[in-house]
């Protein structure tokens, strides 16, 4: 069966590098990613079924790794050959038991929660960040029955979504989808999750002024998260949610998502000053200005250098920014996190999320899903295409902004791609 593999290869990794410069995907012709016939991964053990997915979505730390741009942080909890794709949706080949204590019979749909934790490698007894639920926190992503890999989609036991021979998950990893969600929703549920996360582990408070840096998928999912979350009395009501979003489709989806007011990224900081009511000093009252005051909670939805230095200066004293795009590799002047106490939190995957005063502690998927089905995040997806043309598909991805897209995804579906 169709499958993309990415190997271990110095040359193709810097090739790509090279050509990705002139934009994003466009070297992953001559990367280390290749159409290959492959069987469905083996089963590691008990717990785990097959998953044959049905769309599976093209991710920023993907485009990042097929670009060559990926930290190297990540080298120890990888391995090679892997097949890519965590954001899935898929079905389930034989009868399991979701990660909810729902049965789960063949053909069912299922989405993935892709970290491999405690439970997926088979540990006892868990780490401490497994025991208590943050599974994305799990210290044990190179131990136990499988290989290193900190999520599915880059271990090399575990098969990933960019295939038609499918995947193996452990049922600790499996959600039911719905009926009354689309494929194209439940594609977006991994990444509305992360967002949801994110929303979640930052202090906004009511009345808070509230900015987010980015409006591709994150982005955007953020957005939704927030206004949702809050309707739901999980998180608080801020008085202005401030969106910076370069595209004119972007900027059309920031608002039918909740947004306050969406601009272009380079006029988010007056709209920042203008809605805290802040000074700015130390160069153009626009992106490289500090200001005074400035906003309680800034989403950083990008994870570049230049993202997180015009986060910490829209921030307010004793404020947070909280970096939900991936990072890599950054120099930057962390004078003004110093002398203002800024927080800068990082916001990663998704686990158990704690409750409020009239709330228990809830999955980050069961949260998710409740903001796919209101928003119908499917909306997002732009196109999708089949693994032969992957090529174009990666390219699209690294494109999307530019070419009026927001999430681009592999489909192994019968029919034509759209």
């Amino acid at each position: 069966m169709s499958t993309l593999l990415f190997e271990r290869s110095l040359p193709r990794f810097a090739a790509a590098r090279v050509v990705s410069s002139l934009g994003s995907g466009r070297g992953v012709g001559i990367g280390p990613l290749r159409l290959v016939e492959r069987d469905a991964p083996r089963l590691p053990a008990a717990g785990w079924v097959r998953v044959d997915p049905t769309l599976s979505g093209i991710c920023g730390s993907d485009l990042a790794t097929l670009d060559g741009r990926s930290s190297r942080y990540f080298e120890d909890i990888v391995s090679f050959p892997f097949v890519p794709g965590h954001e899935v949706v898929g079905t389930v080949a034989s009868d399991a038991v979701a990660a909810d204590g729902r049965a789960l019979t063949a053909g069912d749909r299922v989405v993935l929660q892709p970290v491999l934790g405690c439970a997926a490698r088979g540990i006892e007894p868990p780490c401490a960040a497994c025991q208590g639920g943050h599974v994305g926190n799990c210290g044990r992503t190179a131990f136990g029955h499988i290989r290193p890999g900190l999520q599915t989609g880059f271990c090399a036991d575990t098969g990933g979504g960019w295939s038609s021979a499918g995947l193996v998950a452990h049922e600790s990893q499996l959600y039911p989808v719905p009926e009354d969600l689309s494929d194209e929703d439940a594609v977006t549920v991994e990444p509305v999750a992360c967002a949801v996360h994110a929303v979640l582990g930052a202090p906004v408070a009511g009345g808070d002024v509230v900015a987010v840096l980015g409006a591709g998928t994150l982005g955007l999912l953020v957005t939704a998260s927030l206004g949702h979350l809050a309707a739901l009395g999980r998180c608080a009501t801020p008085s202005a949610l401030l969106v910076g979003a370069r595209y004119g489709h972007q900027q059309k989806l920031a608002r039918r998502l909740g947004a306050t007011e969406v601009l272009p990224p380079d006029q988010l900081p007056r709209a920042v000053r203008r809605h805290s009511r802040s000074l700015s000093f130390g160069g153009d009252p626009g992106t490289t200005a500090t200001l005074s005051d400035g906003a309680d909670v800034v989403f950083d939805c990008v994870g570049s250098p230049e993202s997180i230095a015009q986060a910490l200066a829209m921030v307010r004293p004793r404020g947070t920014v909280a970096l939900v795009g991936m990072p890599g590799r950054a120099t930057l002047d962390l004078a003004p996190l110093w002398h203002r106490e800024v927080r800068l939190a990082g916001a990663y995957a998704y686990g158990s999320e704690a409750g409020g005063s009239a709330h228990d502690a809830v999955s980050t998927f069961s949260l998710a899903f409740d903001v796919a089905a209101a928003h119908r995040t499917g909306q997002l997806v732009s196109a999708t295409y089949p693994l032969s043309r992957f090529e174009d598909a990666v390219a699209h991805a690294g494109a999307a902004g530019r070419r009026g897209a927001v999430k681009i995804a592999f489909d192994t579906r019968k029919g034509p791609s759209r």
